[in-house]
């Protein structure tokens, strides 16, 4: 009996400047990918080179990668989209070999559950979180998501018993590290209805479930305001949800924001800092790029008596 055919899936990959990241990841998505992976300098894929970000598009058959890249081709005529077949299932799983135990923070290490915790050694005083990403965006090793992280544990003592919300949260990565950090409870959402699986699988396997709380929706949807607010997400979302953001900070509380390249620092800055709920720069953190095309972390504070 002839063996049937092994599955073959297509990717479209287009080289971008990372400054068009979110432009053409968004474009992609419009014309039929079911998911957009961002390789460059933070990720685990290493992207091109420095100031180029890889995206790769998966697609559910190589008519609709061909029609993306020819629509793509006509609007932005100066990329070069390609399409590249993974031929069997094996692929979906390699990524995991190099998903090793890290620290995120000096407090704070991860591993992967197929990592088992007693092959990890941490140092004294740390705590070590388990995280399987799924689906969802998170494993801690990009730039965006270490900036944020960072920023909390430098943080500790005003973090101790306060409740955080955690927009865009994915994986739930920034929910587990601030309830490490000594967080009471955290309120994690996302547009993405996926992600509430993966959230509440994490906070179980790290005994979290009763302090964690996840649902898919937007920020519109969240009432009420918090001492401490994190939104990783891209300037292009952060941008218009600047004044709904801004509302949720309780009064002498914190804002961090990442997913932002440095040359939309002034932008992004100037936008919170002239809300009608106006915020005041406490920090800026930057990876360690260079140039526009780094990223940064903006730390915020509303005013206690605004």
């Amino acid at each position: 009996m002839t063996a049937p055919p092994e599955p073959r899936y297509p990717f479209v990959h287009v080289e971008v400047p990372s400054s068009e990241e979110d432009a053409v990841s968004g474009a992609l998505f419009e014309l039929g990918a079911t998911g957009v992976e961002v390789r460059d300098e933070g990720t685990l894929a290493r992207g091109p080179s420095a100031g180029l970000t890889l995206l790769v598009a998966s697609f559910d058959d190589r008519s609709q990668a061909e029609a993306a890249i020819a629509a793509l081709i006509e609007a932005l005529p100066e990329l070069a989209p390609r399409i590249e077949e993974v031929v069997g299932d094996a692929w979906r799983d390699a990524w995991k070999e190099h998903f090793r135990p890290f620290a995120l923070t000096p407090r704070i290490w991860v591993r992967p559950p197929w990592i088992p915790a007693v092959e990890v050694e941490v140092p004294a005083g740390s705590t070590l979180l388990e995280l399987e990403p799924g689906r969802a965006f998170g494993t801690g090793l990009h730039a965006t998501t270490s900036l944020v992280a960072k920023v909390l544990d430098a943080h500790g003592d005003r973090l101790r018993g306060a409740t955080v919300l955690d927009a865009g949260t994915g994986s739930g990565i920034l929910a587990f590290v601030a309830l490490a950090l000594g967080a009471g409870r955290v309120v994690a959402f996302d547009v993405d209805p996926d992600v509430v699986e993966v959230v509440l699988e994490n906070a179980e396997r790290n005994a979290m479930t009763g302090r964690v709380q996840a649902h898919a929706g937007e920020i519109e949807g969240i009432e009420g305001t918090f001492p401490w607010v994190l939104a990783n997400i891209e300037a292009r979302v952060l941008d218009p949800i600047a004044e709904a953001l801004a509302a949720r900070v309780a009064p002498g509380g914190d804002l961090v924001l990442s997913g932002i390249l440095a040359g939309e620092e002034d932008r992004l800055l100037a936008r919170y800092t002239h809300l009608a709920t106006p915020l005041v720069e406490v920090a800026v953190t930057r990876d360690e790029g260079s140039g526009p095309d780094r990223w940064i972390c903006l730390h915020l504070r509303r005013p206690a008596a605004s």
